[in-house]
């Protein structure tokens, strides 16, 4: 298969993601329990983005091949939180977060996790 996500894009669609996770807890009015955990997984996955080995890191500590595995462990965690979380009632937000789901999966798969990465700058 084709992978044609390269980890520089991969970088630009983590920070992109995670802006929108916390756009969309405000702008569509998550219930309390859901904005926290849409709030808590942005700041983790940012925290993660910053440190990952790709260009848009803030440092370089975590091995772009280990962020790919967190990113499957996240994309299989990810579909139950509304439940385990306590806002599975919340339709937008339970929504949002199996719309997540499938957009960590789908760019898990098709990024290049062997592809060298360049250097820092």
């Amino acid at each position: 298969m084709n992978k044609p996500i390269s980890p520089r894009m991969h970088g630009v669609l983590d920070y992109s993601t995670l802006l929108t996770t916390v756009a969309a807890a405000r702008l569509l009015d998550f219930s309390r329990p859901a904005a926290r955990t849409a709030l808590g997984w942005a700041a983790g996955y940012g925290v993660l983005s910053a440190l990952t080995d790709y260009p848009l890191a803030v440092r370089r500590t975590v091995p772009f091949r280990v962020h790919g595995a967190v990113d499957v462990a996240l994309a299989l965690a990810l579909p139950a939180a509304p439940w385990v979380m306590g806002f599975s009632r919340d339709r937008r937000a339970r929504n949002f977060f199996l719309g997540l789901t499938a957009l960590t999966a789908v760019v898990t798969a098709l990024t290049d996790w062997s592809r060298p990465v360049p250097a820092a700058t």
